[in-house]
Formats: C-alpha cells, sequence, structure tokens
C-alpha cells in the first residue's frame, strides 16, 4: 500500500558568500534521513557541496552525524560528483570537447543547466509517531524526518529517491537507504544507476549519442567533528574543521583486489598546533568555549564508503573487482574544486585527469605515516578522498549500477567519556595507570592506552562495512525490530511525570515488551533505561502508561520509548531484542515536576469520547462532556504534529457538547483530536480517516 502524504518542501534561498568560492545557479531542496543514529542531509542537485544546506560559514562541518543524539557529532565537510566523457559532442554550444565534465560540489552546482533535479522524495514504510510533552509537539522528527510517501511494502525503515538530468546526456538516479536495526543503523546504502537518455536540459531536449570513457568521480571530504572546532566547542585549531588533520586511507585496491573489500575511510590524526598533554588522537577535550576540560574524545569517529557493487560495462551486470579504478586522494583546495566550468575545455582536460589517476602507490595515511597531519603537503586545505568508476562505453538507453554504502563508527559515547576521563587523570592530574589495552594487556602510559583505544576504530567501521555488504546481498531482508507507538505523550502533573503511549506495536511478530529511557538537563547527555514491561522484565504484564515518581523537582527531563521483541530473530546476537530506534520517539522539549499540564483529567471535570465513526470517511463526531463551564479548545493534528484544524475554542457550558469534524481534502492516515479545559487539561484520541 502507498499513501502520499503531506509534502514539507523546504526551499533554501541562496546568497553569495564572501569568504567561499562557490558557484551557485539557484536554490536547491535538501532532506535529512535521519531515523538510525547516523543522520545526514541530501541535496535535490544529486550530490551535497560544501555549506550546501543552509550556506552557512557555521555549516562547515554539516552531515554524517555520529552518534547523533548528541550535540556536534557531524563529520562531514563536502562532496562531491562529476562525470565525465571523451570526444563528446555538445549540442548546447555546438563544439566538440576531447574531454567533458559535468560537476555538482565539492564547491559547484547549477541545478539550471548541469545537474537538473526531476524527482526527489522521502518514503517511509511507516510515519514517525506523534511525540507529544505537556500537550505540545516535541521530537526532531518534526522537521527532520518529513516524509512525501509512506510505503507499507518498503523494505528499508526510510528511502530518499532522487532523480537528476545532467547537460552531459547521463540520468541519474540514486535511492539512498536507512535502517534502524540497531545492527545496522550507522550505514546508509546509496544505489546508482547512471542511464545514458540523451536529456541534455531542463526543457528535456535529448541528443542521442553513444558517451565513450565514461568516469563517475566522486570525492569526500571529511573532518570528524565540529564539536571539537570552531563551531563547536573549539579546543582544537581552526584548521581542523575543514580536515586539515584527517587521514585519508583505502583498503582493497591492491593485489588481491577487493580483500576484504574495496573501501575508503578516514579519521583524525595528530596536529602540530595540539594544546595539551600527548597528542591529539581520538580529540580530547582539554576545555573550550562554553566546556570545561574533562578529557572526553570529542573525534573517536572512523567514517568511510564501501563499494558493494560496481557494473562490469553496461552489457555485463556483474560486479567488477577492479572498480573504483580511481582512488587518489586530492588537495581539497585544488584550483579544479573552485570554479569549475562545463564549457571550458582546459578546465576539463585537467578535470578527465584527476578522475582517471588510478591508484597511488601509498596511500594519503600511508604518506603521512605517524607525523602530524597539517604538516604534510603544501596545502592549507588538508586532502579530500576519491573514486573514480570507468571508464565505461554507454549506448543510447545503456545503464551502468554502482552501490555504496557510507558510514560511522567508532567509540560508544559513554566509553568516549571514560577512556577520556582516565587519560585526563594522566595528562593533567599524574595519574600511572595502570590502564587496559583492547587486547588484555596492560600500559601505565594514558596517551598510548587513550590511542589504542581510539584505533579500534578501525575495527568497527570495517564491521559496519561487512554488515552493509551483507544486507545489501541479502535483497535488504535483515530482521526488523518492532514499529514504535504511534503517540507517545509526556505530561508532568503534582510531583510526578506521566507517560502514555499507543498500543500498535503490540501487533508486530514477535513483540515483547517497552523500555523507557530518561536523560536530564539536556538532550545531550546518556539516557538511562528506567522502565521496562514485558518479557524477561521486573514487569512482565504490559502496560501503556509509566508515572515517573523519582523526578527531582526543578531539573528538566527528557523521555524516550523502545518497542523490543523476544530476539528470535536476532541474527547477530542471537537471543538479544531488536529494539525500535530511540529517535523515533525522543522527546526535545524540556519537561519537569513543577510545570504542565495533566494527560489525564479528573472524570469530575472533562471526558472526552473516542469519535464515531472510527475508522471514518470524510465526517466524524467528536463527544466531550463537561463538569463545569471554562474555556475549552479542541483541535485536530496530523501524525507529525501539524495542527490541521480548529474545532472549538470558546467559554462552553457545563453538559454534553458534539462538533462535526470535516476532514475534506485531508489525506488519509491517521490524525489525533486534542481537548484542553481551562489550560488545565489535555486529553488526547486517535482517529483513522479512510479516503
Amino acid at each position: 500500500m502507498m499513501t502520499r502524504i503531506f509534502e514539507d518542501i523546504t526551499l533554501i534561498s541562496l546568497s553569495i558568500l564572501s569568504f567561499c568560492f562557490l558557484s551557485l545557479a539557484m536554490a536547491d531542496e535538501t532532506k535529512w534521513v535521519a531515523v538510525g543514529s547516523l543522520h545526514d542531509w541530501y541535496s535535490s542537485a544529486g550530490c551535497e557541496q560544501e555549506v550546501g544546506r543552509r550556506h552557512l560559514i557555521s555549516d562547515q562541518q554539516d552531515g554524517l552525524r555520529w552518534d547523533a543524539q548528541f550535540l556536534y557529532q557531524d563529520c562531514k565537510a563536502a562532496k562531491g560528483l562529476w562525470i565525465g566523457c571523451t570526444d563528446y559532442y555538445d549540442l548546447l554550444i555546438d563544439t566538440t570537447f576531447e574531454y567533458k565534465v559535468v560537476h555538482v560540489g565539492p564547491r559547484h552546482f547549477d541545478e539550471e543547466n548541469e545537474f537538473m533535479p526531476v524527482e526527489f522524495e522521502l518514503i517511509g514504510r511507516f510515519d514517525h509517531p506523534l511525540v507529544l510533552v505537556n500537550g505540545v509537539p516535541a521530537s526532531n522528527t518534526t522537521h527532520m524526518d518529513s516524509l512525501d510517501v509512506v510505503d507499507e511494502t518498503l523494505k528499508a525503515d526510510r528511502m530518499l529517491y532522487n532523480v537528476v538530468n545532467t547537460s552531459i546526456g547521463i540520468t541519474v538516479t540514486r535511492k539512498i537507504y536507512a535502517f534502524t536495526n540497531q545492527y545496522h543503523d550507522n550505514y546508509l546504502i546509496y544505489d546508482y544507476y547512471f542511464k545514458n537518455t540523451g536529456i541534455i536540459d531542463n526543457e528535456g531536449t535529448s541528443h542521442e549519442q553513444t558517451l565513450e570513457g565514461v568516469i563517475f568521480f566522486f570525492q569526500y571530504r571529511y573532518a570528524p567533528t565540529r564539536e571539537t572546532g570552531p563551531y563547536g566547542y573549539w579546543w582544537m585549531p581552526q584548521n581542523s574543521c575543514w580536515g586539515r588533520n584527517t587521514l585519508n586511507d583505502v583498503i582493497g585496491q591492491r593485489e588481491p583486489v577487493g580483500e576484504p573489500f574495496r573501501a575508503l575511510f578516514s579519521w583524525k590524526g595528530k596536529h602540530s598546533l595540539w594544546g595539551g598533554p600527548g597528542d591529539c588522537i581520538g580529540e580530547p577535550n582539554i576545555g573550550g568555549i562554553g566546556i570545561a576540560a574533562d578529557g572526553h574524545l570529542g573525534a573517536p569517529q572512523y567514517v568511510g564508503v564501501v563499494t558493494i557493487h560496481a557494473d562490469m560495462s553496461a552489457q555485463d551486470e556483474s560486479d567488477d573487482p577492479y572498480q573504483p579504478m580511481t582512488t587518489w586522494f586530492i588537495d581539497s583546495d585544488h584550483p579544479r574544486n573552485t570554479g569549475n566550468d562545463q564549457f571550458n575545455a582546459v578546465f576539463m582536460t585537467e578535470e578527465y585527469g584527476l578522475m582517471t589517476m588510478g591508484h597511488p602507490s601509498l596511500t594519503h595515511a600511508e604518506e603521512v605515516g605517524d607525523g602530524n597531519v597539517d604538516e604534510w603537503g603544501p596545502t592549507a586545505g588538508g586532502y579530500s578522498q576519491t573514486q573514480g568508476f570507468g571508464p565505461y562505453t554507454l549506448a543510447p538507453g545503456d545503464s551502468i549500477h554502482i552501490v555504496l554504502a557510507e558510514g560511522v563508527a567508532g567509540l560508544s559515547r559513554e566509553a568516549s567519556y571514560e577512556i577520556g576521563a582516565q587519560w585526563y587523570k594522566w595528562g593533567y592530574e599524574g595519574e600511572t595507570g595502570p590502564y587496559e589495552l583492547p587486547d588484555g594487556s596492560i600500559t601505565n602510559d594514558g596517551n598510548e592506552f587513550k590511542n589504542a583505544w581510539v584505533y579500534t576504530g578501525r575495527d568497527s567501521i570495517f564491521e559496519t562495512f561487512e554488515r552493509a555488504i551483507a544486507n545489501y546481498e541479502a535483497n535488504f531482508d535483515i530482521p526488523e525490530p518492532p514499529p514504535p507507538p504511534d503517540l507517545f505523550s509526556v505530561n508532568s502533573r503534582g510531583d510526578s511525570i506521566i507517560l502514555t503511549w499507543s498500543e500498535n506495536a503490540e501487533l508486530s511478530p514477535n513483540f515483547a515488551g517497552y523500555k523507557i529511557y530518561r536523560a536530564s538537563h539536556e538532550t545531550d547527555s546518556i539516557f538511562g533505561l528506567i522502565f521496562a514491561c514485558g518479557e524477561s522484565t521486573e514487569h512482565p504484564e504490559i502496560v501503556n502508561e509509566f508515572v515517573d515518581t523519582t523526578a527531582i523537582p526543578s531539573v528538566d527531563y527528557y523521555y524516550y520509548i523502545t518497542s523490543f521483541d523476544d530476539g528470535s530473530t536476532n541474527d547477530i546476537e542471537p537471543g538479544v531484542p531488536l529494539e525500535s530506534s530511540k529517535f523515533y520517539t525522543m522527546t526535545n522539549e524540556p519537561v519537569s515536576v513543577e510545570t504542565g499540564i495533566s494527560s489525564e483529567a479528573p472524570a469530575t471535570t472533562i471526558n472526552l469520547e473516542q469519535n464515531y465513526p472510527n475508522p471514518f470517511n470524510s465526517r466524524t463526531t467528536i463527544e466531550f462532556t463537561l463538569q463545569k463551564k471554562g474555556l475549552v479548545e479542541l483541535k485536530i493534528y496530523d501524525v507529525a504534529g501539524r495542527e490541521v484544524a480548529t474545532l472549538v475554542k470558546k467559554s462552553m457550558v457545563e453538559g454534553t457538547h458534539r462538533v462535526t469534524f470535516n476532514a475534506y481534502g485531508l489525506a488519509s492516515g491517521v490524525y489525533y483530536c486534542r481537548l484542553v479545559f481551562e489550560r488545565e487539561v489535555v486529553i488526547m484520541k486517535k482517529m483513522l480517516l479512510v479516503n
């Protein structure tokens, strides 16, 4: 079943940035994929240029956030996609180019004349829940998970569908898949089809010609993380934010090729301007703007891309183990990364040369070795990693299929604090250990201890690559956790906080129960489990309400709820339950025991009946009873928390009242009725509209 829901399209107006050399032709549309632990934004242009989401200097690092629960975990600075070929007749200017290259990123895009969007939709297997705190929508999903289509047959939790025509006559179709299974939620799978359609402009002009020497060339400029740089808490040198001390490595490009896989990966290396003890591997917190030194690791992430499939040719769809054919690292400030021009023969000749350089004898990481990364190479911008696929021959109608997976992995936030705290005591308080290394051996050197644990991120990103490959090869038939409750309401009342949730998850196969987690002060903190019900818990009875009586007055709290199964489908750790994603229900508004309104109304004051009929078509009746005169507000919200109708907003006398809701023009789906009495009582009822 496929249902179209309300569109929430945000067009980003562009401004010329004096600080940067971005080539901008028009505003692009962006969307987030943000339901697992890895969040990233995407452009309708087909690739994500530097500061391309909001075009702000402060977005130097923007996207690829992992673990996305925590503030400033952005790992991405820029990406690029160039498509080139040889001996190309350009109908647009009636010229034959020896080398033709079209571009989007890392600092250039032209959606009118070069990479021209056709389709851009976010599709989900189900919509995100309605999350309320004291009756107010309170979830990041409201603006970061705005679905265009619900498709219950989708195997992934989310798929971003993007089609772009290019002025070289190749149409790019990319599907970006995201999963919330906890073993698969830190990577995204990119499925590309590059088809020679001959369409070269926004008017649909088609010019058929066989394209020779076609190269698909990707650039990745990584800089984990924003937290440590000038647009976070700033305890690292400024140039770390654009990746000056990023190390780039490649695996699988040498004989035996493809072993264990073909991948690129990056992490933060040493910096000559490090101001703390030892070195800056993991970029431990030595104190910055608005944060006291505590040693926690601000950049333990390893980020990278694995090649899952690349066609041998347009006629042979088997995987070519020798792709990508180019894996050079490139100066991020290379002249050809700025001011690209699809009609400049000199520029395009140089660009095509970069795209076909093959493999370096040493990778960037091997060249730098154990030295300071920022002191290697004559550049201020650091280095980006590239991938070039080809060369291919594409006759009219031919396609090339390439599948990649991009992921981020490394030490957990908890481990980053624990390891960093021990390093801090070594570096600033004179502690001498002993410290246990990952292999079980012991050292008294706190810096060696820190680095050894950060370097385990390599194993973590490799495991991520292996899981992405296995998922794709299984045709995405990986176990699914139960869905989250589609309504989660948190309300403060007196000296307690009441949490209520819907029952929809209980219909899921192998459903076993619920877990509730809580954090204090900020969402950017560690959540702890405070309640569980169902199988193998201290509360085996399934309930749909929990009263938190341990909340401390004047303290702000945040919550999320997960559904979990019985562990019978877990193929990685058999018996361990699969849980729904915390990002579906995590609240972003604080609640305390001193403020707010009740989630339940005393029977002597107000009562809201279930609408009738329900499900309904077009019209339904809502009935409520007042035990005294007072101000009443009755509103309807969609599942994303957007208000769609105000039915009542006035003073009403005691008694039973009936109101008709006319849903003409609204899409089929779940809606919620919210009744507020005298600003003190909130009652929610779920309604189902079926057109």
